[in-house]
């Protein structure tokens, strides 16, 4: 009997220990599946955040690949608009939209403007105005008359890690009328955004610049 004790205190044959072992491997079996969990979370939230990084930017999705004749609905009335591709001279592409509203009468204009850019890959969404700095119904572009305007632009979204949110620019909308197709649509950007500046022109454009 004294000897059974004693072993028993020792944590030999008998000893109540025996079930602290199975907590252990019980333990550890839980540390195992946390940081199983705590693995998959973190792949699953990189695949989220790349999935998000690829997602077309707010205001941009539904028109990316929009090719009707006209300008892109959902315009204001009286309207402006326009979409726009081109391939550029130092290489790479870019395709260009965008849509609003306007009063020449108190110079003020708003709507949204997307661009995206193959080559490197970027794409930008843009607010525009509220001011008009400039408009004309009998501008000279391009050597033909036409509708101009010139507004401002603020980034509000981007995928460029160059160009911030709240980067500031203009623009210069220019539609061409009596029958000629010479649309044409410049950016101006300032520091960081200079690899947005680009220059759609020719019958690929297809731009309504009021006064309609």
């Amino acid at each position: 009997m004294r000897l059974d004790r004693r072993m028993t205190a020792l944590g030999g044959p008998g000893s109540p220990r025996k079930p602290a072992r199975g907590s252990r491997v019980r333990i550890l079996r839980l540390i195992g599946l946390i940081a199983t969990a705590c693995l998959t979370l973190t792949v699953g939230s990189a695949t989220m955040a790349a999935s998000a990084q690829a997602a077309p930017l707010p205001d941009c999705a539904h028109y990316a690949n929009y090719t009707g004749s006209g300008i892109p609905p959902g315009s204001g009335i009286p309207p402006w608009g326009f979409h726009a591709s081109q391939s550029f001279p130092a290489g790479g592409s870019g395709f260009a939209w965008g849509w609003g509203d306007i009063n020449l009468d108190t110079n003020w204009i708003s709507g949204r403007i997307c661009q995206a850019g193959h080559a490197p890959a970027s794409m930008i969404a843009i607010k525009v105005g509220p001011q008009i700095s400039y408009h004309s119904h009998v501008a000279m572009m391009w050597g033909y008359p036409g509708n101009a305007i010139k507004t401002s632009l603020t980034v509000t979204a981007s995928t460029d890690p160059a160009c911030t949110v709240g980067t500031n620019g203009h623009i210069t909308m220019y539609a061409s009328y009596n029958g000629v197709r010479s649309d044409s649509m410049q950016f101006f950007f300032d520091a960081g955004c200079r690899d947005q500046d680009h220059l759609y022109h020719g019958p690929q454009v297809v731009a309504q610049v009021p006064p309609l």
